[in-house]
């Protein structure tokens, strides 16, 4: 059973403040819980409607009923399992291979889904800006679909990661080089700007290689691609050229 406690805790995981100060976070569903069983993360409790995660500790999971879920769940549709996680302390950044690098990206389902793509195209390592929407926000977690297991991000000062790091360091800007037309190397920073304002002033300073998504059609209304449609075609011609 289902404490009034317990609800009130997770519900108020949903916000970054009770995050912070209770060092957890939830996940829901089969496949993003799953992965993070699998995975580093160190299982808090797990809240499930039926035996779905039989290798889980008995004392370590509740059997809950859908209304339950519905309270506690940070979707419009709960899922039938919901779990808490302990967040880990950020591991050291991998300054080798291909590092994303997000500036100030604010919307959570942007976050996630850039993690994904990353997960799939072999990038480890992702570094935010401090502005950029919390890891741990439920819907960021749910966007990663369990990729969150397998990618390392962290959060800090980009312009002074940016000032030390060795590797050349792209920008993508509406003016830049075509991407299709570019040598592009299996080492370096890709950095993909804010949703409505692109790569901060700050951040472009460091900019050493200006590429561009070219836009083909007749008519071109579009201003730009979303910031995680652009990560995607950017991250799959950098691994096709290598």
């Amino acid at each position: 059973m289902v404490s009034k406690n317990q609800i009130k805790l997770i519900t108020g995981l949903h916000q970054k403040k009770y995050r912070e100060r209770e060092g957890l976070f939830i996940a829901e569903g089969i496949k993003v819980i799953g992965e993070l069983l699998k995975s580093q993360f160190e299982l808090e409790h797990l809240f499930e409607t039926e035996p779905l995660f039989p290798k889980v500790s008995p004392d370590k999971k509740t059997t809950a009923t859908q209304a339950d879920l519905k309270k506690m769940s940070a979707l419009t549709t709960a899922n039938n399992c919901l779990a808490v996680f302990r967040i880990p302390d950020e591991k050291p950044i991998d300054e080798s291979g291909l590092i994303v690098a997000l500036d100030d990206i604010r919307d959570p389902g942007n976050l996630g889904t850039i993690l994904r793509l990353c997960d799939w195209f072999g990038v480890r390592q992702v570094v935010c800006s401090n502005e950029t929407a919390d890891l741990y926000n439920p819907k960021v977690v749910q966007a990663t679909m369990g990729s969150l297991a397998r990618v390392n991000v962290s959060y800090l000062d980009l312009t002074k990661f940016l000032s030390k790091i060795k590797l050349p360091v792209f920008g993508t800007f509406m003016d830049g080089k075509n991407i299709y037309s570019e040598k592009l190397p299996t080492d370096g920073v890709i950095i993909m700007g804010n949703e409505a304002n692109g790569i901060s002033a700050e951040v472009e300073k460091f900019v050493t290689s200006r590429i561009a998504i070219p836009q083909f059609g007749e008519i071109r209304e579009t201003e730009s691609l979303n910031v995680a449609t652009a990560t995607a075609v950017v991250l799959s011609e950098f691994r096709r050229g290598a």
